[in-house]
Order: structure tokens, then C-alpha cells, then sequence
């Protein structure tokens, strides 16, 4: 069990202007941000850090939509950070999603659904590597 994970806000719930009302919920569930930026990532990069789902048949489809505007990348701390972030985040489907989870409030549809966030300890570290140095960690 790991004390980090990784999220990025996507390009739809930037779009929508809810970054401050995402983060604000990030930190009254009690994570702390380690490293955060704003960026837009290029088709390019969205294949690469999405090369795990390359062979579904949404692979296109995401890696299009996560190139096509800003997003927040953001490595969390907390006790557990994995599993609780999975949890405030809610399911994929928003419809399907806990009252109360980021998802709820702010996802429109399975594929434009606000947040990412890490499934597993090894990802999270992964994930985090893909966007930070060591240097941007605090």
C-alpha cells in the first residue's frame, strides 16, 4: 500500500471551469498535492501514457479527447491514497457513481468522466513518473 496516487482533471471538466471545485474536494478528502501542473498533452503523448488500453476499442477515441484541451496533472498523498482516491472519485460511468463522488457532480459521460486516477500502487508511481521529476515533488 502506497501514500500516493495520480490524477489528472480532463479536458472536459477544465473546460467546464470546475479545476478549483475538483481540488477543493481532493483536499477536504484529505490528500495533499506533492506535485501539481496545468498542460495540454499532445495526441502523441495521451497514445504513450495510454499505451496499456491499446488494443480497446476506446483507445482512439481517449487519446483523442485527452489531447484535446488542458489538463491538470496532480500526484495525491494520503494514508491509502489509492484506494480512497478511487472512491471519491466514483465510477466510470457518472450515472453509476456514488452521490457525493467528483464523478456525481461533474462528469458527463463515461468518456468525458472529469478525473483520472490511479488504479493500483505500480501505476500511480508510473503514472507520476510520466509527468514529473523529482524535482517537482514536495
Amino acid at each position: 500500500m502506497s501514500n500516493r496516487t495520480f490524477t489528472m482533471i480532463k479536458p472536459d471538466a477544465v473546460k467546464a471551469g470546475n479545476i478549483g471545485n475538483i481540488l477543493q474536494m481532493i483536499n477536504a478528502a484529505g490528500f495533499r498535492i506533492v506535485a501539481m501542473k496545468y498542460l495540454q498533452i499532445t495526441k502523441a503523448q495521451a497514445e504513450k501514457f495510454y499505451e496499456v488500453h491499446a488494443s480497446r476499442p476506446f483507445y482512439g477515441e481517449l487519446t483523442e479527447f485527452m489531447s484535446s484541451g488542458p489538463i491538470v496533472a496532480a500526484i495525491l498523498e494520503k494514508d491509502n491514497a489509492v484506494a480512497d482516491f478511487r472512491k471519491l472519485i466514483g465510477a466510470t460511468n457518472p450515472a453509476q457513481a456514488e452521490e457525493g463522488t467528483i464523478r456525481k457532480k461533474y462528469a458527463a459521460s463515461v468518456g468525458e468522466n472529469a478525473v483520472h486516477g490511479s488504479d493500483s500502487d505500480d501505476n500511480a508511481a508510473i503514472e507520476g513518473n510520466f509527468f514529473f521529476s523529482g524535482l517537482e515533488r514536495f
